[in-house]
């Protein structure tokens, strides 16, 4: 599978920090970490977002900082009409730290202390010409554009976005077998899939296996599984004029009952009143 952002050093040149914008088909899901913090901006594109124990769907203006070693990922699907566009900016403590000791950086250094849960921001627009205008900036200007961009976040609305502090490092071979088990997840969620056929897709016990999930994840497999179902669900009832029924089976429910008890439970009403209270 492609990494979306596993090669992010080319992108930093010169500069002490990376700044880029990149676009492809559609964000695939890449469950990793790094010691940098991250403020990602998704220009275009929509799917679900996964940091540390939360999941989220994303769409166009989704914007979230997060801190060192915070696993994540944004996963979408391929759309023939466009494609998927996205800034990043990445930098380390060890950049960062000297600015934090001055006391005008008390509001950055707070937020940053908080970004160990992720942070997200809202109605962020007018921060948008700012990234925008960063990522093409050089030299020492990029450095205070940086600084001025994330004072003005530090005193903008945002919330948190894990409940607690999410530390799930996870070595290189655990975050290739994560990503192996969910982008089989991701591509096979309509259908039936048993707990045997995940486990023997790296190797391991159902017992093991089901304990390396919710280690690499924060969530149990089953949960998971039924996020992915129900928040494909929840787009063909808003999109579609399929029925209830049609899009529970083709969301990979085996029953209607089972469906709407799992779809209540997540999204705190029911699929008929969802579709209605979206129109």
């Amino acid at each position: 599978m492609k990494a979306v952002l596993e090669d992010i050093k080319s992108n930093k040149g010169t500069s002490s920090f990376y700044a880029y914008r990149f676009q492809v088909p559609f964000f695939e899901f890449k469950w990793h970490y790094h010691p940098e913090y991250e403020l990602t901006y998704i220009i275009k594109g929509g799917g679900y977002r996964l940091v540390g124990n939360s999941y989220e769907n994303y769409t166009d203006g989704d914007l979230v900082l997060l801190g060192s070693n915070l696993p994540h990922t944004w996963s979408g699907k391929s759309t023939d009409s466009e494609q998927s566009e996205a800034i990043v900016i990445q930098f380390s403590k060890e950049f960062i730290a000297p600015f934090l000791g001055f006391k005008e950086s008390h509001f950055i250094k707070k937020m940053l202390e908080k970004s160990d849960r992720g942070i997200r921001f809202q109605a962020a627009q007018d921060i948008v010409p700012k990234l925008m205008a960063l990522v093409e900036t050089n030299g020492m200007e990029r450095i205070l554009k940086l600084l001025t961009l994330l004072e003005e976040l530090s005193i903008h609305s945002y919330e948190l976005i894990t409940e607690n502090s999410v530390h799930m490092i996870i070595s290189e071979k655990s975050e290739l077998r994560i990503n192996k088990v969910c982008s089989y997840i991701q591509n096979n969620y309509a259908n039936k899939i048993t707990l045997k056929e995940m486990a023997d897709l790296i190797y391991v016990t159902e017992s093991n296996f089901c304990k390396f999930f919710k280690k690499a994840t924060g969530k149990t497999y089953s949960d998971y599984l039924n996020e992915m179902r129900i928040d494909e669900a929840s787009r063909l009832l808003l999109h579609s004029e399929k029925t209830i029924n049609q899009i529970a089976f083709e969301c990979g429910f085996e029953t209607l009952s089972y469906f709407n008890k799992v779809f209540l439970n997540k999204k705190k009403m029911t699929p008929s009143n969802y579709r209605k209270g979206k129109l």
